[in-house]
């Protein structure tokens, strides 16, 4: 027997307001990337202890082992290195389009006056980086590599935002995670940009077919994720053979996932009604009506959510907490040795992190207010901005992953130490300042 807890007049669940849009995504964010940033923290330390150990040769080793497969006369053959950067980071960087694209539809991006104060902030945290790295580096060796400085790990960030608890205003959260985002976007650029080096033209094009074919189905309404998921293994693999690198498919499939769900919550609710009507008794007795109707209730439930937060929100822990650690573990492994911190690598990577990210985020933050084309927000102050520089000092993911395409054998290793010694004592500052600057959270009197 069923039990009517109410009547089909009664309406359907708790009420939303518009602002629950922009809300609820970014608490989940921040919930997810603040747990992903001490798991991230612990492989990284496992993966230096490993690659220190008598275990680092056996260690180093299995990430190069080689795989692969052959389609006729096609064949891809690479280490499991290269396809964890290229393969299982395409989908880090999916959900990074994706992250952009809801920036830039419903979040802080959106507005140009309320993203302003961010977007300076992230210009001025690219390119002070990489003019301090190419003021050391310049005519080196090591000149490729200045595009490692200029990224910011978000997972990192939050995870420090988290230790200061409550005596973090959110302002301050939105802010650095619009620069984060923001500098994203940036990192993107480098990367398909000044890390391509030479052009397949045929496969380039294949793939820009295939994405045009992707936008074709969408526009016929075709939405069976399978289709969409072999357009973009076919894409990715073009983008893999034209010399642009194979990620920036990733962030392409993002940015073109569709923002607006198919089902509307108000048809939802009525599809939602029916079907508690005829759970309660009334009409639709014949077994094929009654699969029908649950069936219009599942798809009816499913497409109601837009495919941006459904990918965002299912591929997001996944990301956090198994692709970027496992990046983490194959790339973070490095033979430390003394010469590696006097490097002049690893100095041109502290000093773009340490130096270059907080003085290019407050000065380029400055210069928005004083023109006139941002504002402060309220309860946030210079030091604030300056402490929040510092954090987005923490590099690490994406400046491993930019290093990695950059350089190579020592110089890669000298980076990778400067990106970890830099990022450490960017969040080490930072917090300081913060914990200095900011007031204690207030207690109240029992």
């Amino acid at each position: 027997m069923v039990m009517n807890t109410g009547t089909c007049e009664d309406p359907p669940g708790l009420p939303r307001d518009p602002i629950d849009t922009v809300v609820d995504p970014l608490k989940r964010f921040l919930h997810i990337e603040a747990a992903s940033g001490i798991v991230l923290l612990v492989v990284t330390l496992t993966a230096l202890i490993l690659a220190n150990s008598p275990l680092a040769e056996r260690f180093l080793a299995f990430w190069k082992i080689p795989l692969g497969f052959r389609i006729g006369s096609f064949q891809m053959n690479h280490s499991l290195q290269h396809w964890i950067n290229d393969g299982l980071m395409a989908i880090f960087f999916f959900v990074i389009g994706l992250e952009v694209k809801r920036e830039l539809v419903i979040g802080e991006l959106q507005d140009l006056r309320q993203a302003a104060l961010p977007l300076a902030a992230a210009i001025g945290g690219m390119l002070v980086p990489a003019a301090i790295y190419l003021f050391f580096q310049h005519g080196a060796p090591g000149e490729r590599g200045w595009g490692i400085a200029m990224a910011t790990d978000i997972a990192f960030v939050v995870g420090c935002l988290t230790v200061l608890g409550s005596r973090i205003p959110g302002s301050l959260r939105v802010m650095l995670l619009s620069l984060a985002i923001a500098d994203d976007i940036g990192a993107i650029l480098v990367i398909a940009i000044g890390y391509t080096a030479s052009l397949n033209l045929t496969a380039l094009v294949l793939g820009v077919v295939g994405i045009g074919v992707m936008l074709a189905l969408m526009q016929i309404g075709v939405r069976n994720i399978a289709v969409y998921l072999i357009f973009m293994v076919l894409v990715w693999g073009a983008f893999h053979e034209s010399g642009i690198h194979a990620t920036i498919a990733g962030v392409i499939f993002g940015l073109l996932t569709p923002t607006k769900a198919w089902v509307s919550e108000g048809r939802l609710g009525m599809i939602a009604q029916k079907t508690s009507c005829f759970l309660q008794g009334e009409g639709l007795t014949t077994a094929k009506k009654r699969y029908a109707l649950l069936r219009d209730m599942e798809v009816a439930a499913r497409k109601s959510i837009s495919p941006l937060e459904r990918f965002e929100t299912e591929l997001h822990p996944w990301v956090g907490f198994a692709i970027m650690p496992i990046f983490a573990m194959a790339n973070a492994g490095v033979t430390i040795e003394f010469s590696d911190f006097t490097n002049p690598v690893a100095i041109a990577v502290m000093l773009g992190l340490i130096v270059g990210k907080p003085t290019g985020i407050v000065v380029f933050s400055w210069l928005a207010v004083r023109l006139g084309f941002a504002r402060l927000p309220k309860g946030i102050s210079w030091g604030v901005i300056a402490g929040g520089g510092f954090l987005a000092g923490i590099g690490f993911t994406m400046a491993i992953f930019i290093a990695s395409l950059a350089l190579e054998g020592n110089l890669l290793d000298a980076a990778k130490v400067g990106i970890i010694v830099g990022s450490f004592l960017s969040a080490i500052v930072g917090v300081t300042i913060l914990v200095i600057l900011l007031p204690k959270p207030s207690q109240n009197a029992a």
